[in-house]
């Protein structure tokens, strides 16, 4: 008996002293450090002040935001995008969440709506995917499985089915779907996610993904995934040592069968400058890949070195498609709408263009860039989008060129606002990493992204599953076909290629509405 209260008692006392002698420790570290002023003055509080500074995102995001509130994305629409990829369902129960005070775009539903066997859709060869069902649901238990189930694609009609590079190039790019994977790099993206997308996006079918800036990866090949191979400033995958084109590498990415067009990144919207990775992501593979150091942060310049004007733009635009046999567009930033009128302008004149153009809106994503740029520089989608659609329309070339979208345009519609204005398919970043495992701690840039999709790290990598998240990735996309066509048939037309600027109605916060129509002409 004595003995257990010698024990008892020893206990209590550590359970005392240890915190105690912590506490003291803190109080005089942080007293004698000429850092932090709070500190000095305030060692513990001080110390409590930083933690819940540090933890203050999250708290906000799980606690103190409402269901619209946090940025860049709401929880409502990650939500939106988490349940399309896991459950493949967008039913919702007593009413929507939109705050219908402010000012946004609505549908011009019709009054004679399209029936369901009217829409021209093609859906005979169904989607063999996985979706998880909930068993149970409560405060203390949450029970699902998952099984597999056929479902429809949503692919366009063959008499719908797009085109880009029709009349220019050897081997034009014929594309099912209005929506795909944005310019994600390997690099910026682990290789299990890249992985992931590749074959989710394969097995939706009718869809794309962009390689981004970082250039073609073995892991984006292993899905078999149509892809659109991007070149930036720094030439990454088709550069040599010294950093100069190399056309030989050139040549041997456009003999890759999935690879099925190349775009020129002019800029993007969130950092409309080169591009930026960590030096902590850049492994030995992904430096091989890049032909640049492993360890080193990459840098890549402002602009590309081999053209200066609109008209080297498109003498290097042709060769690339002279030699590859495949489409060259170009992505752009709205901004100087001179300049964008300018290169239009000399397009219609000289006959020669680019088979398509991707805009990508300022409020685009980014794996890292400076405040500023991402902030001030390029004008927002919807507004950029009418620009160009309305230029190109100006002087005759609108049918020469596509139009890609982008820019947190990751619910069907909001996709379906952006073909309205103009665009024939839209790019989606964000969405895609949701759909992988984004949690949005926003910590891409640092490489410590806590469930393996923005990171190289090995060891956080583990946290992704692959054959999980594909089938999420392609259920996203089918989710995402499936509420177009519920839009495209809500404003009476037969498919969402359809969609015009006639199908969209503006809303001001008085409650006075617009067609984009008029609101197009009042812009230009």
């Amino acid at each position: 008996m004595g003995w257990t209260i010698t024990i008892l008692v020893g206990a209590l006392l550590l359970l005392l002293l240890i915190p105690g002698a912590i506490f003291l420790w803190i109080y005089i570290r942080d007293e004698k450090q000429k850092e932090h002023s709070v500190l000095r003055n305030f060692p513990v509080l001080g110390k409590v002040r930083y933690i819940l500074e540090k933890i203050g995102p999250e708290m906000r995001q799980y606690l103190f935001h409402n269901d619209n509130e946090s940025k860049p994305f709401s929880r409502i629409e990650y939500e939106q995008t988490m349940k399309s990829a896991k459950y493949k369902s967008r039913l919702i129960g007593f009413g929507s969440e939109r705050e219908f005070e402010r000012a946004g775009y609505y549908i011009a539903n019709s009054l004679f709506p399209a029936q369901r066997e009217e829409l021209k859709v093609d859906n005979k060869q169904k989607v063999k995917t996985k979706v998880y069902k909930i068993d149970e649901d409560n405060l203390l238990r949450r029970k699902e499985h998952r099984e597999e189930v056929e479902a429809s694609p949503y692919l366009l009609h063959e008499d719908d089915v797009q085109i880009i590079g029709e009349h220019t190039c050897e081997k034009p790019f014929y594309v099912k779907g209005n929506v795909g994977q944005s310019a994600m790099s390997y690099g910026s993206l682990g290789d299990r996610a890249i992985t992931a997308l590749s074959k989710g996006l394969k097995l939706a079918g009718g869809t794309w993904m962009n390689t981004g800036e970082g250039g073609l990866s073995p892991h984006h090949l292993k899905g078999g995934a149509d892809i659109i191979c991007q070149i930036g400033p720094g030439l990454f995958g088709v550069r040599t040592k010294e950093g100069e084109f190399s056309w030989e590498e050139f040549k041997k990415k456009s003999e890759i069968k999935e690879l099925k067009a190349f775009e020129l990144k002019l800029a993007q919207g969130a950092k409309t400058r080169g591009g930026h990775v960590d030096g902590r992501k850049v492994t030995e593979e992904i430096a091989e890949i890049r032909q640049v150091k492993a360890g080193e942060s990459i840098d890549s310049p402002n602009r590309f070195k081999q053209f200066s004007s609109r008209e080297g733009m498109l003498d290097f635009i042709e060769k690339l498609r002279s030699i590859g046999g495949k489409p060259v567009g170009v992505k752009l930033v709205v901004g100087n709408v001179k300049e964008l009128e300018e290169l239009i302008a000399y397009i219609a004149k000289s006959g020669r263009s680019p088979d398509f153009f991707t805009i990508d809106g300022g409020e685009g994503g980014t794996g890292a860039s400076y405040s500023e740029l991402a902030d001030a520089a390029g004008l927002p989608i919807y507004t950029a989008l009418p620009i160009v659609d309305d230029l190109l329309r100006k002087y005759g070339v609108r049918d020469k060129v596509k139009v890609f979208a982008s820019g947190k345009l990751l619910t069907p519609d909001k996709i379906a606002v952006a073909l309205a204005m103009g665009a024939d398919f839209v790019n989606i970043a964000r969405g895609m990493m949701f759909s992988v495992g984004c949690i949005r701690a926003q910590v891409c840039h640092t490489n410590n992204c806590p469930v393996g999709v923005a990171t190289t790290a090995p060891k956080l990598q583990k946290a992704l599953i692959v054959e999980e998240k594909s089938f999420r990735v392609c259920n996203y996309i089918l989710s995402l076909r499936e509420g177009l066509y519920n839009l495209a048939a809500a404003a009476g037309i037969t498919s969402p290629v359809h969609f015009s600027k006639e199908h969209i109605v503006f809303k001001d916060e008085k409650g006075n509405i617009e067609k984009q129509e008029k609101r197009a002409k009042i812009s230009s």
